[in-house]
């Protein structure tokens, strides 16, 4: 991995941290300037819950939230945020009283998915997505679609860095946007101004990490 990462700290706690590396990645969807690694964020306990913290505040009192979608592996911090949910004193409509976590499967032509044995979590539910990173908004309508087309009414989406403030008309509930990293920007691959610059990719980036070229 490139060497030269940046620490990035919420405003909400010190626990909460981006590590940020600029440079010309490639996303299955973009070219972005910045490679945004969230890996200790969705897999140790302590910043997982602290992001669960920050997340939960948009929806204390206000809604009733059944199933929490997972994307990206934020499982573990949807883990906590179900905790913060009920601590907080959310209503459920759920038969115990508790909010589901689940993860939609992927296609082989990159549809998102749910298998039979997790229609019930879905169907007739109100649902909040979770996601790493909202940046082109491909993600978050794929998600949309797929919690529509199974039945389930969004309720919101929540995500740890979002470039945007709201895609499909729902409002994106983020720790970090470009206010933290002022020049983030994506672009169409078709129309990167790395690449028509000759600049070669520096990594493939995803949800699972960094694939240095």
């Amino acid at each position: 991995m490139e060497s030269n990462f940046m620490k990035i700290y919420s405003q909400y706690n010190n626990l909460i941290a981006l590590n940020v590396c600029q440079g010309h990645y490639a996303t299955s969807q973009s070219h972005v300037n910045y490679y945004i690694d969230m890996t200790s964020l969705k897999s140790r306990r302590s910043e997982a819950k602290a992001a669960a913290k920050a997340l939960v505040q948009e929806y204390v009192v206000t809604t009733i939230i059944d199933t929490i979608v997972c994307l990206d592996g934020t499982d573990i911090i949807g883990a906590y945020l179900a905790d913060e949910l009920t601590s907080a004193g959310i209503v459920s409509e759920n038969t115990h009283n508790t909010v589901y976590i689940v993860t939609p499967e992927q296609n082989s032509v990159g549809q998102l998915m749910f298998r039979e044995n997790f229609l019930p979590m879905i169907r007739g539910k109100n649902i909040l997505v979770l996601l790493a990173t909202a940046t082109t908004g491909k993600t978050v309508k794929n998600a949309l679609e797929c919690i529509e087309y199974y039945g389930g009414t969004i309720v919101g989406v929540s995500s740890i860095f979002s470039a945007a403030k709201e895609i499909g008309g729902i409002k994106i509930n983020s720790i970090f946007t470009t206010e933290d990293i002022p020049d983030y920007s994506t672009y169409p691959a078709s129309e990167c101004p790395f690449c028509k610059a000759g600049h070669p990719i520096n990594a493939i980036v995803n949800s699972f990490g960094y694939a240095k070229l």
